[in-house]
């Protein structure tokens, strides 16, 4: 996606990103982190403002710095940049409130021609999944880099 994004910092392993939001509210660091499963090859998303006393992630923050379209971009650039190092894994995301989910549902379909040109996208739905389709409301959403 060509849109505007921030600038990443990250470990080694690219399994956690950091960045900073710039807006209305001033500067706010946030953090992406792509934790293994249990199940081989997948990983949790968890993304959320970062707690400065514990370092962590604190996805019940509800910022509005008035970017979050540029916020989001960040998070996808992270995806791509994760799975260029890890082309088999599928990551699993979902938002802490069912609010959350919809805003990243919003985005997936909004986006959803350039997304699906590199990722499979699957919905989660009544504990199953599906490929993704636009106006379904979903739990959660499984994304994986398509083989080039």
């Amino acid at each position: 996606m060509k849109l505007p994004k921030y600038p990443l910092a990250s470990s080694d392993k690219l399994l956690t990103f950091e960045f900073i939001s710039e807006g209305q509210k001033g500067l706010i660091h946030k953090l992406v982190r792509y934790q293994p499963t249990n199940l081989k090859y997948v990983y949790n998303l968890a993304f959320g403002d970062k707690d400065h006393s514990t370092g962590d992630i604190d996805d019940t923050v509800i910022s509005n710095n008035g970017d979050s379209e540029k916020v989001l971009t960040t998070v996808v650039a992270t995806i791509y940049a994760f799975t260029d190092k890890y082309p088999n894994a599928w990551i699993y995301a979902t938002g802490s409130t069912k609010a959350r989910t919809r805003l990243y549902r919003m985005g997936i379909t909004k986006f959803l021609s350039e997304v699906t040109a590199d990722f499979e996208v699957l919905g989660e739905r009544n504990d199953d999944w599906e490929p993704f389709k636009k106006n379904i409301e979903y739990e959660g959403f499984l994304v994986r880099r398509k083989k080039k």
